[in-house]
């Protein structure tokens, strides 16, 4: 039996705005790197854990910023011969490497708190009011010109960084002002363990959907039924099957599926409703669609000498 498979492919990536992300990303890497310095030697005179986990916040966001601007750089080379899909996944590491980085600042500071907690220390409240202030108008310079650009799984990891120092500048900020009216030291820790907090759901989230791309799983906004139902809704479809759905990179989705019709001559206009309902309500513009006709059961042709004689026995032969 002669068996055939029609494939069709549709892929449209956009880069636009790209470059536009690289030199954010890279203003961004300069401003934070010059005043994590600044903020690192101030925190380390005024005895304040506050300010010294902001700055090693800083420090690290530094390196963040950095290896997302280089996986920005790397997602935009073409496909290869060893890459058909190109390199986007380039961006889907870098953010889970920015994740993984943002648990380990959170442990080391978490661990800094409880030791505080036990054994308070003075804070110079006022230079700590001073650096932190500062550090806050840094940060939020920063964040304003991340959040102009492309809001990729990558950029958003970057953010989630320079985020971490924005919260951790505040509570600095809060200590100080507490300290120096009140000279209750405690603040300082305490302050640290809520941002602490804060900053470990949204690395979660980063790292949960950065695992999911890895891992070809279904992007969290699209319901693989109410995508099959769409389809199978289409006059001159009888079913859809091994419908597969996942991430290329970050907003850039692909389907791929089997479409039974009646006969193939019904194909060319099926494909076109499946691009426009799947590009129009799910966003998806990389689809792979595999046509099958429906078969047909066919009675067998009797043997010329049975439509004389009536079936065959063995005794006939």
């Amino acid at each position: 039996m002669h068996h055939s498979h029609h494939h069709d492919h549709s892929h449209v990536h956009s880069h636009h705005g790209a470059n536009g992300a690289d030199r954010q990303l890279v203003r961004a890497l300069v401003l934070t790197l010059g005043f994590a310095g600044i903020e690192a030697v101030t925190g380390w005179f005024a005895n304040s854990l506050a300010l010294l986990g902001d700055a090693g916040h800083m420090l690290t966001d530094a390196s963040a910023l950095g290896l997302a601007a280089l996986a920005a750089v790397i997602a935009r080379r073409p496909a290869t011969r060893r890459h058909s899909f190109g390199m986007g996944r380039a961006e889907v590491i870098a953010a889970l490497i920015n994740g993984l980085f943002m648990l380990a600042i959170v442990s080391a500071i978490v661990v800094g708190a409880v030791r505080r907690l036990q054994t308070p220390t003075p804070v110079g409240g006022l230079t700590v009011m001073l650096v932190a202030g500062l550090g806050l108008a840094i940060n939020g310079a920063v964040l304003f010109t991340l959040s102009r650009g492309e809001q990729s799984l990558n950029m958003r990891g970057a953010i989630l960084h320079v985020l971490g120092d924005l919260l951790g500048s505040v509570a600095a900020l809060m200590a100080g002002i507490v300290v120096v009216f009140t000279g209750w030291s405690p603040i300082d820790p305490l302050l640290s363990l809520f941002i602490c907090g804060l900053i470990l759901i949204a690395s979660l989230r980063l790292l949960r959907e950065a695992l999911n791309i890895i891992m070809e799983g279904v992007p969290g906004h699209l319901d693989m039924d109410v995508i099959g139902y769409a389809l199978a809704r289409i006059e001159d479809i009888r079913s859809v099957h091994d419908l597969h759905v996942w991430t290329l990179s970050s907003g850039h989705y692909a389907l791929s599926a089997h479409i039974e019709i009646d006969h193939m001559d019904q194909w060319e206009g099926v494909l076109q409703r499946c691009r426009e309902i799947l590009h129009d309500e799910f966003d998806i513009d990389h689809v792979t669609l595999q046509p099958e006709p429906q078969l047909h059961v066919l009675r067998p042709m009797p043997f010329p000498d049975e439509r004389r004689e009536g079936p065959r026995t063995a005794a006939d032969h």
